[in-house]
Parts: structure tokens; sequence; C-alpha cells
């Protein structure tokens, strides 16, 4: 078992390696790197990836490697793969139960993935790796017609200036404006009326509570307000715009508060697993928010994850923004917004409630895709 993890954490830091725009194979092609995907397994494809897993197709083929999600409005579900990076993270934590037991004590992991992960964000930070940007849009169909600078703009002096790149104004406005309550990014939605819900259909880590996941004591008072409160959980894929935004109309109180943590992947089946509880384990950013409708707070929670390089905030103390406003953004990787409303905040959109809420509790919920401006929720009217 340590031999195979061993393996896998050596194919893991091959692939981050060879997203070096200065490595030999890598041609500046993002599938040569991190950014293959099981399509990409066909003969003579990744060779590199056999010599450290030779059994990774029968790996694939045994756990997921990718996820369902809900497209609004329509009753399709799509199938999205997993990037390579991630589910090579995901056979690290959880290969087997002995595993993951090993890995909750195993400093050598933890910091294995810490080191990779701003291995990736030095890459990119890198001048040459701009030369990666018509890979990466060819590669996940972004629509260049809504970002600010085109592609070839030197406003991208590096990937990560175009991983985090801004859009058009009014490229993303905000829908629904009897509804007090949007989606904070392009992303992956999954919403519940209280906490213990989310537990019952998605978080599934059995340390994971409040107070956890702010990294604060329950005697806090902020922890208080929030028992029992309604969460939301925002995920970001690498192929997503990366900055986030207010949910609401607020002002923000205090400064954001950084939560040392880890550099797991936050992919859902991660955040299923019951034995390790990766939104609090992981890197994190606490913003606190008063909703000027309810003068009721909200816990913005940013959450880094495998190969995340950080968590930039764009606004301050004191700060008011409106629903769509920026908040901030991630330096690169796939990421998690969880926003935590006091009680009786919020009303969220029937549709998301029935995606995220399955009828039988031995089921998980299902994600549905967001972009930034899309109603999710209202203040209930008995709260007007």
């Amino acid at each position: 078992m340590e031999i195979l993890v061993g393996d896998i954490a050596e194919a893991l830091k091959e692939s981050v390696e060879r997203s070096n725009p200065r490595h030999a194979d890598n041609r500046n092609d993002v599938t040569q790197g991190i950014h293959g995907h099981l399509h990409h397994f066909s003969p003579g494809h990744h060779l590199w990836l056999n010599k450290f897993v030779p059994q990774l197709q029968s790996l694939a083929a045994k756990y997921h490697v990718g996820n369902y999600v809900a497209i609004r409005g329509t009753n399709e579900r799509i199938f999205e793969s997993m990037p390579i990076y991630a589910r090579l993270g995901m056979h690290i934590l959880f290969y087997g139960r002995e595993q993951v037991k090993l890995l909750e004590g195993s400093k050598c992991i933890e910091e294995f993935l810490m080191e990779q992960s701003k291995r990736e964000g030095q890459i990119y930070d890198s001048p040459e790796s701009r030369n990666h940007i018509p890979s990466f849009i060819h590669t996940y169909n972004i629509e260049t017609s809504e970002l600010l600078y085109p592609p070839e703009s030197p406003a991208y002096k590096n990937f990560n200036d175009f991983f985090y790149r801004k859009l058009r104004p009014g490229a993303r406005p905000v829908q629904n404006p009897d509804h007090e309550f949007c989606s904070v990014a392009d992303c992956r939605l999954v919403v519940y009326p209280a906490v213990h819900d989310a537990q019952t259909f998605w978080i599934k880590g059995d340390e994971f509570t409040v107070p956890a996941l702010l990294g604060l004591d329950k005697s806090d008072p902020l922890c208080q307000a929030l028992e029992g409160g309604s969460l939301a959980s925002f995920r970001l894929a690498p192929s997503d715009y990366h900055r986030f935004h207010s949910l609401a109309d607020a002002t923000v109180v205090g400064e954001p508060r950084d939560v040392p943590g880890q550099y797991f992947t936050v992919n859902p089946q991660a955040v299923n697993e019951k034995d390790l509880d990766v939104l609090s384990a992981n890197k994190r950013s606490v913003l606190l928010l008063n909703h000027d409708a309810t003068n009721k707070k909200i816990a913005f929670v940013a959450v880094g994850a495998l190969l995340v390089g950080s968590i930039h905030w764009t606004v301050s103390a004191g700060s008011k923004v409106r629903r769509g406003d920026e908040l901030g953004f991630f330096a690169y990787g796939g990421s998690t917004i969880v926003a935590i409303l006091e009680p009786g905040m919020v009303e969220w959109d029937s549709d998301l409630v029935a995606n995220s809420s399955p009828p039988k509790p031995s089921r998980l919920g299902i994600e549905t895709m967001m972009k930034v401006g899309w109603s999710v929720g209202k203040v209930p009217n008995d709260k007007k």
C-alpha cells in the first residue's frame, strides 16, 4: 500500500513539473501535465504516467474519475471528468480506509501536498507560463468574448494573471432583482436550509462543524449566532472564472482572517468522505459580512485546495458591497467558497434545494452548474 501511494505521489510531482513551460515534453500544451483528462489516456498518450503508476487505468475504473452536475432549468445532467492532478490527489487520500487513517497523522503527505501546491504557483507565476494560455483556452473551451482583456493582451504577464482574469462589465449581470441572494462564483453549487442537512447529503466529514470551519471556539459569539444556520457550497473547477463575488448587499465587518491548513483536494468525493473533513482541514480565509436587509451575519469562507496558490481579497473592513460585487480571487487551482448564514435569513431557490437534497437520505445530493449573479434565494416573506 505505501509503495503504491508513493508511486502516485511521484506521479503527481511529475505532472506538476510537466506543467512547466521549460520541461522538454511540455510543448506549451496544458494536457501534457496536470490538465490531462481521462479521455487523453489513449494508446501512446501520457506514457510517463505508466512509469509511475502502471495500474492508473484500473484505479480510475475502480474509483470515481469525475462528477455529474445538473444544468439549471433543464433535466440534463452532464459528467465532468477530473484533471490528472485531482485524480492523483484523490488516490493519495482515499486509496483505502487504512490509508485515510494513516494520512490523518502523516506529516509527510501533508508537507508533500503543500510543497507541490506552492511549486505549481511558482510555475504559473513565471513569465514563460503565459504561453500556456492558448492551450488552456482550447482545452476548456473558455469563452474569450467576455474577457476584459483579449488572451494575447500584455495585461497577462503570466498564466496566473489569466487564471484569475477579469471579465468585461455586464458579463455577469445580477438576475432576479426580487431575490436578495445570488451566486458568488461560476461554480457547481449545493445549498441547505440548515447545516445538519448539509451533513446528511453532502459534507460527510465526521469532524465538520461551524466552529471547525471558521477556526473558532464553539463559545465564540459568531459561532453561536450561526448555529443552526443555512449553508451553501460553491465549488470552482480549474476552468472557471476564479474571481468571487458577494452573494448579497452587505457591509464587510473587520478584515479577512486567515486560517492555516492543508492542501487536500476539495473534489466532491473528498467532501463526501466521512473519515476526513477536508473543508475544515484545508487552508482557508474567512470574511464576515453584515447583511443590509436583515442586519444578520454571513460567514464567507474561501477554502484553498490542492495546487491552489493563494487566496486574495479585494475588499477590506467597512467596504459596502452590492450583490455581484467582487470580493476577491483565487490564484491557480480548483477551490471552494462556503457561505453560512444566520438562521431564518434565506429561503433557497426550490430547484437548488431539490438537486442538493434527494428524497432518500441514503443518496448524495448533486451540484447545480451556476454563474455569478444567478439567483440562489431570497429573504423569507416573514423576515422582510
